[in-house]
């Protein structure tokens, strides 16, 4: 079931310049159930020049206070009006959206890739209360991308691959000797090149790769279709479908 309902801004982080981090309270009873690797639109409220919601996905979930948070990157107007939005302040979401992650197998790695990391937090508590056995491989350019470090290792097991060396090892992840080990199942977020790279080592090796899609969404709601997909069964909305796929559906990935 999806909800449009207002949230309060109770949090909020800045990272770094052009990356924040908020924490939006609901306002209801109870917070309706979230899956790891759905999303929410956002609402710019009042600017004539931001006519669409923005997606993005859930950081993480705390059903205790009936808060999610929720990692946002500037790089256009609604963004950067988000960016602007103050304590106390309330925003407009429908959510929750798309289609999460399916929670599979014994033991199990999470790969992000920068931003593209953001999903993996949720996942990771999730598969802490069901008693999976995981990892957590994260890659960035260097230390600056990176972002709530502490929470990932408080959970789990937590790797990290710099480009330049500077925390952790120095390479892309897909180069980290843990991507040598055997696992049930893979879990990947990040920029394509990387999730291309990731699917093509686990295809290889016949462990399945989920995959979170980054696409344009307009409406959320699969009407709009600028964010289809072909698979081996048709083509499929990231919005509907996704964005979370198996790597081995999507043709030409």
């Amino acid at each position: 079931m999806k909800y449009c309902k207002d949230f309060i801004v109770v949090g909020k982080e800045m990272i770094r310049s052009d990356l924040f981090i908020l924490k939006l309270q609901y306002q209801e009873e109870v917070l309706p159930e979230i899956k790891p690797g759905q999303f929410v639109e956002i609402l710019i409220k009042d600017k004539k020049d931001v006519l669409l919601r923005r997606p993005i996905s859930i950081h993480d979930v705390s059903k205790e206070n009936n808060q999610i948070s929720l990692v946002i990157q500037i790089v256009g107007k609604g963004t950067e009006e988000l960016s602007k939005i103050e304590m106390g302040n309330s925003l407009n979401l429908i959510f929750p959206l798309g289609n999460g992650f399916s929670l599979i197998g014994n033991k199990v790695l999470l790969i992000g890739g920068g931003v593209g990391a953001a999903p993996l937090l949720y996942l990771a508590r999730c598969l802490k209360e069901k008693g999976t056995a995981f990892n957590t491989l994260i890659g960035s350019r260097d230390t600056i991308q990176l972002f709530n470090k502490d929470k990932f290792s408080d959970l789990g097991p937590l790797h990290i691959a710099t480009e330049n060396g500077s925390c952790g090892f120095k390479g892309l992840v897909t180069e980290h000797p843990i991507m040598e080990e055997d696992f049930d199942a893979v879990y990947c977020c990040g920029p394509t090149i990387m999730m291309q790279k990731v699917a093509s080592i686990m295809e290889k090796r016949n462990i399945p790769c989920f995959v979170s899609l980054e696409h344009k969404m307009a409406c959320g709601f699969g009407v709009c279709l600028c964010c289809v997909v072909d698979t081996d069964t048709g083509n499929k909305r990231t919005c509907i479908n996704g964005p979370v796929f198996l790597s081995s559906e999507l043709k030409n990935f």
